[in-house]
């Protein structure tokens, strides 16, 4: 009889929740009890639900990014957090980087709230990629997602500047309002999703320019508002950059291009001068639509009146 017993706190004690079933079977419980034993089950089990609270919000930006096959490359995400307790920064919070349903790269955020995920893509194509929090993040955040161009780079790409592509702009550039916003000044130009998927249907790879107004400096919210904006409005997807006011910017970034090897970048359609001189500038072909003010286009700079006469001129 007492071996038996022995044998049976023995198997309690390998298997602790034994415990638990023993006790209610053999003692009732009281209402107490049973309310204590809900809670404990409760904090043993699901920890998350306890602490979901105390998360600081912010919120999650990433950046397109342009890469070639079989190259690597790092994707930028940055976590802002925001509320009272934003002044406790925004280092050490753990990213994933998703792609096809797979978690393909992690990371921890830096002290400038930025993480680098790298990722090497095999095949050329557009790869549209997701990045969010890991399950012990301290902020919530909410997803963020982007695209991937992987680009030959023997492929001819060409540039257009986002104010080319509607109907009226704001400055020497503009930053794309939210999206399903169909305020005046922010419907595309007629025609031109349907002359510009017919120059990257079969031959351009697509760049598309972005300038942000003074004072703007969140450039990933201008980069996902300008992929929801050409995705309602059914632009070719393609590789969105996002530049600084800076008049000087996009032709550094064109340099920077051609030294990296994308040499095949050499026409642009804008609507801008600046756009259009910084092409002219590095012996590059401009195309400026739609026609603008006598006496503002570069003297070597191509004019067209509308979208449909974009590709005679290039």
């Amino acid at each position: 009889m007492l071996s038996s017993a022995a044998a049976l706190l023995d198997g309690l004690f390998e298997h602790p929740v034994g415990i638990c079933l023993l006790y209610v079977a053999v003692r009732p419980m009281s209402a107490f009890s049973r309310r204590a034993g809900l809670f404990l089950l409760l904090l043993l089990t699901t920890p998350s639900i306890l602490f979901a609270a105390d998360k600081i919000a912010g919120t999650l930006t990433v950046h397109d990014s342009l890469t070639a096959p079989n190259q690597p490359i790092t994707i930028i995400a940055t976590v802002t957090k925001t509320g009272p307790l934003a002044q406790a920064g925004s280092g050490g919070e753990p990213l994933e980087l998703v792609i096809a349903g797979n978690v393909v790269a992690t990371a921890m955020t830096g002290t400038d709230g930025r993480a680098s995920l790298p990722y090497i893509p095999k095949a050329k194509g557009a790869v549209p990629f997701t990045v969010r929090a890991g399950s012990t993040s301290g902020v919530a955040l909410t997803e963020a997602g982007g695209n991937l161009a992987v680009w030959e780079r023997r492929s001819p790409i060409v540039a257009v500047e986002m104010a080319a592509l509607m109907e009226s702009a704001v400055g020497e550039g503009t930053t794309v309002i939210k999206p399903g916003d169909e305020s005046e000044g922010r419907r595309p130009m007629p025609d031109a999703a349907e002359e510009l998927s017919k120059l990257t249907q079969f031959y351009y790879n697509v760049l598309y320019v972005v300038t942000m107004e003074n004072g703007v400096t969140n450039g990933g919210q201008a980069n996902a508002q300008a992929r929801q904006w050409l995705k309602d409005q059914k632009f070719p997807i393609g590789h969105i950059l996002v530049l600084p006011s800076d008049p000087e910017a996009l032709g550094a970034k064109l340099d920077e291009m051609h030294l990296a090897g994308w040499k095949q970048l050499k026409t642009g359609i804008g609507r801008t001068k600046v756009f259009a001189e910084s092409f002219l500038q590095r012996r590059l072909e401009a195309v400026m639509v739609p026609e603008p003010a006598k006496g503002e286009a570069p003297r070597k700079a191509k004019v067209a009146k509308e979208w449909k006469e974009v590709r005679k001129k290039m």
